[in-house]
């Protein structure tokens, strides 16, 4: 699209996500992706995590989780295979050392939560409803790397349950993190929806393995784990397309973003927002350079919000035949 440019610092980069209790507006739409923040501390050094939007902190479970033995991660062309196993510190000592040290940095807080059942996330939810900053959840249902998480997250039905149960203990936002590992994105993307979720977001990683011929062996201390980074974004690409065809509330992408290019590439086929999550390990203070892309990137196209673009793939009389759009 040839628009006349416009000024940067007017372009509207702000996110609305409705909700029962209301609308959660976020400044911008870039959140960091749970697992590679931690809990802030370890981003400090390099900018306020505040700079993000909203805050995903690393998963959190009623009891205390150890993780998968090591080693845990390894990098492969273009991405990372790592097999953390959902370690964290437990509901408990989240609450009393964690969440305060996340509700400094004063930005709305989506806690990923876990759970082996249903009642374990219920528990979780409700002993965090009405804490300070704790805005919403972000529902794991898609970790590749526990049991669990393929029960819930390979089923629709389940995914619906489980968001059901836990929509009666919240009137915060509630979003769906859904696993690529399925024959159709947007069937788990509707179910959510279904079951009262206000967002859903994708893709968690794509379960994969890298193995050591020599020894016979995995590089990591499980047999598979999941891959992450650029090796997959044109994965997500394609998942948060359907996703967004499929659904009405906002689709928050994840999967291989590096640059403000990569965020409008996702944008454009629908998604409101987005998390970033192993690129922080190769440019931890990436954020600040990406926001300042965002605004001058839509400005020189004569965008003067985010929203404006959002979904315009195929708008165009060039779009791709019909017969080309997923089959439902």
């Amino acid at each position: 699209m040839n628009r006349d440019a416009m000024d940067k610092s007017a372009v509207d980069l702000s996110v609305r996500i409705p909700s029962p209790k209301g609308i959660l507006e976020l400044a911008h739409p870039v959140l960091p992706a749970s697992g590679t923040f931690g809990y802030g501390e370890e981003f400090e050094p390099f900018l306020p995590p505040g700079t993000f939007s909203a805050i995903v902190p690393k998963s959190i479970s009623v009891e205390q989780r150890p993780g998968n033995p090591p080693p845990r991660a390894i990098e492969t062309p273009s991405g990372l295979l790592n097999s953390i196993g959902l370690q964290n510190p437990g509901l408990d000592l989240f609450i009393s050392d964690y969440l305060p040290r996340l509700q400094r940095y004063g930005v709305p807080i989506l806690v990923n939560v876990v759970g082996k059942t249903i009642e374990d996330y219920c528990q979780v939810v409700e002993a965090l409803e009405g804490r300070e900053l704790v805005l919403g959840y972000e529902l794991n249902v898609s970790c590749p790397n526990v049991k669990e998480g393929l029960r819930f997250g390979l089923d629709p039905e389940a995914t619906a349950a489980l968001i059901s149960a836990v929509r009666e203990r919240t009137g915060g936002v509630l979003m769906a993190k859904l696993t690529p590992n399925v024959t159709d994105i947007a069937e788990h993307a509707v179910a959510a929806q279904e079951a009262g979720a206000d967002a859903v977001s994708l893709i968690n990683t794509i379960r994969a393995m890298a193995v050591d011929w020599r020894s016979g062996k995995s590089r990591i201390g499980t047999d598979t784990g999941g891959l992450s980074g650029p090796a997959i974004r044109p994965v997500a690409l394609r998942m948060a397309w359907e996703a967004a065809e499929a659904v009405e509330i906002p689709v928050c992408a994840i999967g291989g973003i590096s640059n403000a290019e990569d965020i409008l590439e996702f944008v454009s086929v629908g998604a409101s927002m987005v998390q970033v999550g192993t690129h922080l390990y190769r440019e931890p203070t990436c954020l600040i350079e990406i926001l300042q892309q965002l605004r001058e990137l839509l400005a020189q196209e004569g965008y003067g919000s985010l929203e404006e673009l959002r979904g315009s793939f195929g708008r165009s009389s060039d779009r791709l035949p019909e017969s080309s759009r997923p089959v439902r």
